[in-house]
Formats: C-alpha cells, structure tokens, sequence
C-alpha cells in the first residue's frame, strides 16, 4: 500500500530520471501553459488521464471529480469549482478540444444508480449524494431501459458522459465556440479492465477508438 514516504521516493526517482530527462520541456512550461485540450475525468486512482492518453507535462488541462460531472451553467450560490476551471481553459487557455472521460466500475456512477447516501448527512455520504444527484435524470432513463445491474452500471457510466457533455452545452463561452468552430466536445470511456477506450460520437453511441 502506498503511503506518503513512498510518494516522496517517487517523487525523488522523477527528478533524477523523467524530470532530467524533459529539462528543456519543464524550462518552457516555467512561462506558462498552453493546453489545446481540456479532460473531465474521474477522481478514481484507477484512471489517470495523462497515463491513458501517454501525454507529456502541459499538454492537458484536467479536471477531476467524482464521476466525471459537469454541473449545468448556472450563477446562483455555491462555489463553483468545475465551473470555475471550465471557464479559464476555454476563456483563458483557449484549449480547442474537451474531453469528458468515463470509466468502468465507477462508484460515483454507482451511488447514483443505487441511491446510496440519499439520507446522509454532510461528512456521512450526504456530500456524495448531493453531488451525484446531477445524474438523477439519467438514472430514470437507465432503470427503464435495463434490468440487468450489470448493464445498467455499464449504462449509467456512459450516462454519466452524455450528461456532462449536455452540460457543457449549457454554458454560453462553450456553444460561442462551439458553433464557431473553435471548440469540439468528446465522450470517451476507460475499461479498467480491458484497458480498451470507447469514444461516444455526437448521437452518443459508442465504437472502439
């Protein structure tokens, strides 16, 4: 089990191997990023971005958090994480391209379809189940068109992509761009198991990429 003495020896293996290695790469990000492509991705340990997509410092900007989500655009009260990260990689950055990755086994995605945590407090699941609640509507999709658990976990997964690329959507600096071609949205979703990666075309169905 790793704690973190091991992510200190870790770190100390990066800086005399990788980190020496891309010098003159870390030199240039000293003076700023420039990302053209923004991932949404799971908090789960299992699915790193930028160990799936075997990318080098700077060239992603990501987000991450349980399930993957994108709450809608809205202005009202409440600390708008997501949404403040959302806004500065395309106002700000300019990225060209948004991600919103999905995985297998996800238990955010779990708790949604499960109603888990649905009466807890703060500190107790209440926190979870406030926040997976953005997938309530696929929830009711998913239990009417699957009986077998496995396939709607499965169901609710790839849900949990088209819910959040829906809510991009919402936020006008995403559809600006979008429509004047300067923005491109994706769906994709990780098989921890498989190790094979699906990408969600723009009707939502899914094929091997």
């Amino acid at each position: 089990m790793t704690d973190f003495s091991d992510l200190v020896d870790g770190y100390h293996r990066f800086h005399s191997s990788d980190w020496r290695r891309q010098h003159e790469r870390w030199s240039q990000l000293k003076e700023g990023q420039s990302p053209k492509v923004m991932v949404i991705a799971c908090s789960d340990s299992r699915v790193e971005p930028a160990q799936i997509f075997d990318t080098l410092p700077g060239e992603i900007f990501v987000v991450r958090n349980v399930a993957n989500l994108v709450p809608p655009f809205e202005t009202g009260g409440g600390l708008h994480g997501v949404s403040a990260a959302l806004e500065f990689a395309v106002t700000q950055l300019n990225v060209e391209e948004i991600v919103v990755l999905g995985h297998e086994k996800c238990g955010g995605c779990k708790a949604a379809l499960d109603h888990a945590f649905q009466d807890a407090e703060p500190g107790e699941g209440g926190f979870i189940s406030s926040w997976v609640r953005l997938l309530d509507g696929a929830r009711e999709k998913v239990l009417a068109e699957h009986d077998d658990p496995a396939e709607a976990s499965r169901a609710m997964e790839l849900e949990s992509v088209r819910t959040s690329l829906a809510n991009l959507r919402t936020f006008p600096f995403v559809t600006e761009r979008e429509d004047a071609g300067k923005l491109a949205l994706h769906g994709a979703y990780f098989g921890i198991a498989s190790g094979e990666l699906l990408l969600l075309d723009q009707e939502g169905a899914s094929h091997r990429a």
